[in-house]
């Protein structure tokens, strides 16, 4: 973990994500290491929902406490036993009731997903299935560090993009391999005794896989590497099956420790729209936050990626991520044809109500799935996304964000930065004119 300290960019943003910092280097324990710590009512399975979120309320204020003194030193946890029941348990206990009536993200389809009978937009039973998972080197800098993200592909998705890029896993609810808590766990573990920097839940998309990945963490926290030993041959084949690493790595528990615990930081990679119940149980198990923004308008949104009451419901939650004081990273893709009605609205809020967050101005776009116009799911509709963005375009929304005072720069252009140029303001910003 030294070269990742090392990196140049800390110098500029450490500040911006100092708690995913401290997690990653095992300078500071991870949020499911804190929340473990942290003892609610002993007979959970008899309380009512209403009753768990009482209790959950009540010991998130215990948990803030007690994160805020190991934040400032005041307290070091591996003082301290772990709870039984714990905060963990209580979150996974929510989650398995929320299913029954599912509302993990704002569509609310609250079918029993555990019945099976019926299925919501994200086409899911109570099963998860991973695509791939692997060590990422394409994330942003501090996120890929030096040993890549240890990002774990789920299937489907609650949204319908007509540019899907990961439209197979997306689209496919049958992709990839079943795999259950212990499985997930697993995998998280080889990629982090594998030098990973962070577990990094995304998808297609991670909300409808919550009440997996919420037992998943409580097994790391439980167990950590010993959740190796509960498989069975057929559970451990399955989980190399889709390792998609094309190189080995070694194993070192010095990249995975806090003390004698499994530590690792875990980053929420989503197009944020959950409910607020399913932001408010992440709240005490994510170390870092990384949403798209991708509408400045419902219209928009509802016509391409067919999402109801977009705009409010994700700025409501990043609004509710930045307030709480989390670290975060902020994605926005530009569109082709879509800086005015999408771009532009969404920097403009995001400088308003958010001052100061770390933002990726992503050009990275391509016409894929209904929007590549040699593919047979072509759909003419989106004929004005089957392009890339143009170099005006791109300018523009990067001129628009400098005028509004963002902090944009070092995170969507660190691949070509010039590091000679970070000391002196004024050659980096006619570095970045020349782009």
């Amino acid at each position: 973990m030294i070269n990742f300290s090392r990196l140049w960019i800390w110098r500029y943003i450490r500040d911006k994500l100092p708690w995913y910092y401290e997690v990653a280097i095992n300078r500071k324990p991870a949020k499911y290491l804190i929340a473990a710590r942290v003892p609610v009512n002993e007979k959970l399975t008899e309380l009512s929902e209403d009753e768990l979120w009482r209790e959950f309320d009540r010991a998130l204020n215990d948990f803030l406490e007690l994160w805020r003194r190991v934040k400032y030193n005041e307290v070091d946890i591996r003082n301290m036993p772990k709870a039984s029941p714990s905060l963990l348990d209580l979150t996974a206990e929510i989650t398995r009731r929320m299913i029954r009536h599912c509302e993990f993200c704002e569509w609310r389809c609250r079918v029993d997903r555990v019945g099976g009978k019926r299925l919501g937009v994200c086409m899911l039973d109570s099963t998860s299935r991973v695509s791939t998972y692997f060590h990422h080197l394409g994330e942003e800098l501090p996120l890929r560090g030096v040993m890549g993200s240890g990002t774990i592909f789920f299937t489907s998705c609650n949204f319908r993009c007509a540019f899907c890029q990961n439209a197979d896993i997306s689209r496919d609810r049958f992709n990839g391999v079943v795999m259950n808590p212990r499985q997930i766990a697993s995998a998280a573990v080889i990629l982090r005794l594998e030098g990973v920097h962070n577990i990094n839940w995304v998808g297609g998309e991670p909300t409808p896989h919550l009440h997996n990945i919420v037992e998943t963490i409580r097994l790391i926290a439980n167990q950590g590497i010993k959740v190796l030993e509960g498989l069975s041959n057929d559970e451990y084949d399955a989980v190399l099956s889709v390792k998609a690493d094309f190189i080995p790595y070694n194993f070192s528990r010095d990249w995975a420790s806090y003390d004698n615990e499994l530590n690792v930081p875990m980053l929420w990679n989503s197009n944020f729209y959950m409910t607020v119940e399913t932001t408010k149980l992440l709240r005490v198990l994510m170390d870092i936050w990384l949403p798209d923004f991708k509408y400045g308008n419902n219209k928009c949104a509802f016509r391409i990626s067919r999402i109801p009451r977009y705009f409010e419901v994700v700025s409501r939650n990043h609004k509710l991520v930045y307030d709480w004081g989390e670290d975060m990273i902020i994605r926005h893709l530009v569109m082709p044809g879509h800086v005015e009605d999408d771009s532009k609205p969404v920097l403009k809020w995001i400088a308003d109500n958010m001052p100061g967050v770390l933002v990726n101005i992503m050009d990275q776009y391509r016409p894929e799935n209904e929007t590549d116009p040699d593919s047979p799911r072509f759909n003419p509709e989106f004929r004005e996304l089957a392009r890339r963005p143009s170099r005006e375009e791109l300018m523009e929304v990067y001129r628009y964000a400098r005028d509004l005072g963002l902090n944009f720069e070092l995170i969507s252009f660190e691949k070509r930065i010039d590091i000679k140029y970070l000391g002196d303001e004024d050659s980096l910003i006619e570095r970045l004119d020349n782009l």
